[in-house]
């Protein structure tokens, strides 16, 4: 089963293709004054982006994972010198989130730290989860109050980071702060909105993973249980069931004038909340989150995606609202439960037939379809280019050869699968 043009591939096509990202990324990166690397959003940007989201510490679990794939120290080395400019990066971005600003920044440095033995960025990110600390002002800090931009996302980056008391103090005012609704609980994104997001970017479901990861990591019962009534929440808003499971972007409907009312990737639609479900079951060891997580699936599978159905429907290659997003949770799938490769062969035959291939190497363009032209320049980092395609593209073809189903980072709201490998190999047979 392949996508509408898309020829069949072999895994070590699939490596090229990932090959060929690489080389388009790491030739668009910048030197900074210091000796280091830097990357812009988009090569047309004048100034290069540090946060995790789109920029440049987003681009580095591409090279670490790159480095432990290959053996190649050339990946390393290029992590190493984005650490310096990150380090100064995070010192003077004024944000303090997990995607945004400096949380996910210290973030990266960590792992520069563990992964490279990099104790100038060990340092780096003590220094900017201190600063993170300073800056809370009792409650949140600055306007968004989820994962992406908030309390969610700074309580869950500096747990990672192996800050436990700084990832307790940002998640305790939602216990404070949650809404009661007739099935649990939820909370306002954002001070003077009508509208509550539901999933795992800027809704319900990604204060509930950070609420259920930090509870159970630092023995907090009551932030646990009040993830379990974040989840509650959702889950009686299903549109779907009993088999699958989809629910609503936003009630009342956020901006109906760019986004339609359901999605389906990881940033409002199954894609994400499936992860969500991921973790609960590990927290919980109850049953009913793996059958949710399974009627994601169910969701996702039969919605047509990767085929751009209408205007609007799916328009984007990348990690945070397309493709590669679908790709890690159904490598997960194929990683935890042994399940067919079918659903990942049709998403990377998609990402093959939608590169954009050349002297230079491969890069993707999202669609906006209310422009003409449509096509978007292609983007660098995690959420929207490179970065994050080719770290799921890497993932599939060493889990199709038998190899490690674990990544070389462990991103902060995609719960890890069992450090075992998978069971079945495709060897270099096709992707059909």
């Amino acid at each position: 089963m392949t996508s509408p043009g898309a020829a069949a591939l072999t895994v070590d096509e699939v490596e090229e293709l990932a090959v060929e990202g690489l080389r388009r990324l790491t030739g668009a990166a910048r030197e900074t004054p210091g000796g280091g690397l830097a990357w812009p959003a988009r090569s047309s940007d004048a100034a290069c982006d540090p946060t995790l989201y789109s920029g440049t510490a987003g681009i580095v679990p591409v090279l670490l994972e790159a480095w432990q794939h290959f053996g190649d120290d050339s990946y390393a080395d290029a992590a190493l010198r984005t650490a310096r400019g990150l380090a100064d990066s995070a010192d003077g971005i004024d944000d303090d989130s997990l995607y945004f600003g400096r949380t996910g920044m210290a973030l990266v440095l960590r792992a520069l730290h563990q992964e490279l033995g990099d104790t100038a960025a060990g340092a780096a990110a003590d220094r900017a989860l201190h600063l993170v600390r300073s800056r809370f002002d009792g409650t949140r800090w600055g306007e968004l109050f989820e994962l992406m931009g908030g309390n969610a996302g700074i309580g869950l980056g500096a747990l990672m980071a192996g800050d436990a008391e700084l990832a307790v103090l940002a998640m305790e005012p939602y216990a404070r702060t949650a809404e009661r609704t007739p099935a649990g609980v939820h909370w306002a994104h954002r001070p003077g909105t009508a509208s509550r997001l539901h999933h795992i970017s800027h809704g319900t479901l990604g204060i509930v993973l950070a609420l259920a990861r930090v509870g159970g990591a630092t023995g907090r019962a009551d932030l646990a249980e009040l993830a379990l009534a974040g989840a509650a929440d959702v889950v009686a808003r299903d549109e779907a069931g009993p088999e699958g499971f989809l629910v609503p972007h936003s009630t009342p409907q956020f901006r109906p004038d760019v986004i339609e009312p359901v999605s389906y990737g990881w940033c409002h639609g199954p894609a994400g909340d499936a992860q969500v479900f991921r973790l609960l079951r590990d927290v919980t060891a109850d049953p009913v989150w793996s059958a949710l997580a399974d009627r994601c699936l169910q969701t996702i599978t039969h919605s047509g995606l990767p085929r751009r159905l209408r205007p609007g429907f799916w328009d984007n290659n990348g990690r945070c609202c397309g493709t590669a997003g679908v790709l890690a949770l159904a490598c997960d799938r194929i990683a935890e439960q042994q399940d067919p490769y079918d659903f990942a062969h049709v998403l990377v035959a998609d990402l093959a037939v939608r590169a954009i291939r050349d002297g230079d190497g491969a890069r993707w363009s999202n669609v906006e379809y209310r422009d003409a032209p449509s096509d978007l320049e292609p983007r660098t980092g995690w959420a929207m280019g490179n970065a994050g395609i080719v770290r799921e593209l890497l993932r599939f073809v060493r889990l199709s050869r038998g190899g490690d189903p674990r990544y070389a980072f462990t991103w902060p709201d995609q719960p890890p699968v069992p450090a075992r490998p998978a069971t079945r190999s495709l060897g270099a047979g096709a992707v059909s």
